[in-house]
Order: C-alpha cells, then structure tokens, then sequence
C-alpha cells in the first residue's frame, strides 16, 4: 500500500476541516496524537516483556564441598501441626435458654 503523498495529505485535511469545522479540528488532533502515544507506548511495553534475555550468566568458581551444610530433609509432623494451628475453631453449642425470645409468646 503506497503512503499517502504531500498533495493527498492536503486533500484529507480539507475534507477533515469542512466536516469537523475549525474549532474543533484541534481537540481532535490532540486526541488522536494521544492515543497513537498510548498504543506505541503499550506496544513497547509487551514487546518489553516478552523479551526474552539471552546474555549468558557470570561464570563462578565451584563451591568448595566443606563450605556447603547438609540440607535436612523436612519433617512431615511439623507440616500436619501447622495445618492444625491454622484451622478455624468449631463454633461454640449455644445453650438452650427458658426465657423466651422477645416478640414471640
């Protein structure tokens, strides 16, 4: 699709100018830059967040096997107790009562 030349671009804001007459050429002129800032800046930031970096990491010199503690491995009690702890409280029998309600006889 060719781009419009500098003779078609008058033409077009002729026609813009005598159907949206001149006072409000400008409010839409600046809503329409708006909105193309919007879009570049929205594309820029997926195109930000899909990038994938592909730098290769910092080399490091291998641990020295003294250096590192022995993970314990973790004990399946603990875990059932703090599932325990955290579970909400039955909620407490209500005692049957002689007196009678108000507004019921």
């Amino acid at each position: 699709m060719p781009t419009p030349g500098p003779l078609e671009l008058v033409i077009i804001l002729v026609i813009a100018l005598l159907i949206l007459g001149p006072g409000r050429l400008p409010d839409v002129g600046s809503a329409l830059g708006k909105s193309i800032r919007e879009f570049r800046k929205a594309s820029s930031d997926v195109q930000d967040a899909v990038k994938i970096d592909t730098t290769p990491l910092p080399a490091t010199p291998p641990a020295a096997p003294a250096a590192q503690a022995p993970v314990a491995p973790a004990a399946a009690a603990p875990v059932a107790a703090a599932n325990v702890v955290d579970a909400p409280a039955p909620p407490a029998p209500v005692a049957a009562s002689s007196e009678p309600t108000p507004g019921t006889n």
